[in-house]
C-alpha cells in the first residue's frame, strides 16, 4: 500500500496537500448539495424512482456501498508506515469512525427489515462518497494529524467526544426503534414512537449530525469539519423532507414534533 501511495503521490507535502483540497472540496460539493436538495429529495427509502437508474436490493445496496468506508481505512492503517496512530489523540479519534462504521457497513445492513430498494444513482454516489471520505479521514488521522500534548484532556476535545457517543447512542437506539415499527409479515408506514422521536421526525438523523459534529470538535481539522458539514446538510434534508411526509400522511401525527431539533425545529 506504500508504494501505491508513493507512486500516485511524489512527497508527504504533495499528500497532505491534496487531503488539504479534498477537504475544501467536500464543504463546496455541501453547498452544491444544499442547493440542489431544496428542489429535489434524496432519492432513496420513500423518494425512491427509477428515474435514478435501475433498483437495487435494499439490503445490498447498504452493504455494498458502505463497505468502502470500512475496508479502505483498515488497508490505511494496517497496511500502510501510519505513523501517527502510536499517538492516543488519533487513537481515540481513529476508534470513533471505525465504531461508527463497523455498525453501519457491517451489522446494520442485516439488520433492515423490508425496505423499499435503491436507485443506482443514490447507491454508486455513496459507494464514491465512503471512498472518498474515508481515504479523507483516516489517511489524515493515521499519518498526518498532529495534536498538542494533553489534547485528550482539552475541553474541546472531551465535549467533541461526548457529543460523538451520545450521538452514536441515539442514532442506533433510534434505527432500532424504526426497524421494529413492524411487526413480521407487516406492510406499510407508521409513526415511530419512543426516544427522541417523541420530540422530533428525524431523531436518527440529529443522532448522526451530532456523531460528526463532536468528531469535528474532538478532531480540530477542516478535513473532520469537511465531514461534519456535509453530513449535515444531507441529513438535515432528510428529516425536513421525513417530517412533512409524516405530517401528509398521517392526520394524528404529533403536531407539537419537530423535523430536526428538539423545541427549535
Amino acid at each position: 500500500m506504500d508504494a501505491i501511495l508513493k507512486f500516485i503521490f511524489s512527497s508527504e507535502a504533495e499528500e497532505l496537500y491534496i487531503l488539504d483540497c479534498l477537504a475544501y472540496c467536500m464543504i463546496i460539493m455541501a453547498l452544491l448539495t444544499f442547493v440542489t436538495l431544496l428542489f429535489e429529495n434524496v432519492p432513496y427509502g420513500r423518494y425512491a424512482t427509477t428515474r435514478y437508474g435501475f433498483l437495487i436490493n435494499v439490503k445490498f445496496a447498504w452493504f455494498v456501498q458502505e463497505l468502502p468506508a470500512f475496508f479502505v481505512p483498515v488497508f490505511l492503517v494496517f497496511f500502510t508506515s501510519a505513523s501517527r496512530t502510536s499517538h492516543l489523540p488519533n487513537q481515540l479519534l481513529l476508534c470513533m469512525y471505525f465504531c461508527h462504521y463497523v455498525q453501519r457497513s457491517l451489522i446494520y445492513p442485516f439488520l433492515i427489515r423490508g425496505g423499499k430498494s435503491t436507485p443506482f444513482a443514490s447507491f454508486a454516489l455513496a459507494f464514491v462518497f465512503c471512498i472518498y471520505n474515508g481515504y479523507l479521514q483516516t489517511r489524515y488521522l493515521s499519518h498526518y494529524a498532529e495534536y498538542p500534548s494533553g489534547w485528550v484532556t482539552h475541553p474541546a476535545f472531551i465535549l467533541g467526544g461526548l457529543l460523538w457517543l451520545f450521538g452514536w447512542l441515539i442514532n442506533v437506539h433510534s434505527d432500532h426503534i424504526l426497524r421494529n415499527l413492524r411487526q413480521p409479515g407487516e406492510t406499510g408506514y407508521k409513526i415511530p414512537r419512543g426516544g427522541l422521536f417523541e420530540f422530533i421526525s428525524g431523531a436518527n438523523f440529529f443522532g448522526e449530525i451530532m456523531e460528526w459534529a463532536g468528531f469535528a470538535l474532538a478532531g480540530n481539522s477542516v478535513h473532520s469539519l469537511a465531514f461534519a458539514i456535509f453530513t449535515m446538510v444531507v441529513l438535515a434534508s432528510r428529516a425536513v423532507a421525513h417530517h412533512k411526509w409524516y405530517l401528509t400522511k398521517f392526520e394524528d401525527y404529533p403536531k407539537s414534533r419537530k423535523a430536526l431539533v428538539p423545541f427549535v425545529f
